[in-house]
């Protein structure tokens, strides 16, 4: 999907909208994770070294991403509900969790999670009426700008794998 295709895509809210940049640019990260995996295989998708120490592969990434995304849905939920107590949380001590959480899941599995609960966190932020530092923190941490800082590593990692691949092997 091209940068004018999603502008014009129907699912976005009006440019008045109080986060209607923030959902724009989530798209367009998004729609970049989303090419770049898909140049990848399923054992490809597996195999650790997007990250060392821990080790993680593309699937723990996708894992990552989507557990941020589930809990900055339900984090949103509250915000919207009036009854969000704040986010003084250690991220490091999460990462882990979420890490351990969906360590041993299927590329399947994980690839579903990631999509449902991005799609459950966009209905959060369409229902948004106001950006309050609450939900900008928020959409921060699990938007587009949460996604720049796996996608530099994530387009390195897949160019790497794809150079590794025989001259007559298939992405798919």
């Amino acid at each position: 999907m091209t940068e004018t295709q999603i502008e014009e895509h129907p699912a976005f809210v009006p440019s008045e909208h109080p986060v209607a940049a923030d959902i724009h640019a989530e798209h367009l990260g998004w729609h970049e994770i989303v090419r770049l995996i898909r140049h990848l295989n399923s054992r490809e998708r597996m195999l650790p070294g997007y990250y060392r120490d821990p080790d993680w592969s593309v699937r723990d990434l996708v894992a990552h991403i989507g557990t941020w995304l589930a809990e900055a849905q339900v984090q949103l939920e509250r915000v919207r509900a009036g009854t969000y107590e704040g986010h003084d949380i250690d991220i490091d001590a999460k990462n882990a969790y979420f890490l351990q959480a969906m360590h041993d899941q299927p590329w399947s599995v994980t690839w579903v999670q990631a999509h449902a609960a991005r799609t459950k966190m966009l209905e959060e932020w369409y229902g948004l009426s106001e950006r309050t530092d609450e939900a900008a923190w928020w959409i921060h941490k699990a938007g587009a700008e949460h996604y720049a800082e796996h996608l530099p590593r994530l387009g390195e990692w897949v160019a790497e794998l794809m150079a590794l691949r025989p001259a007559d092997e298939e992405s798919s």
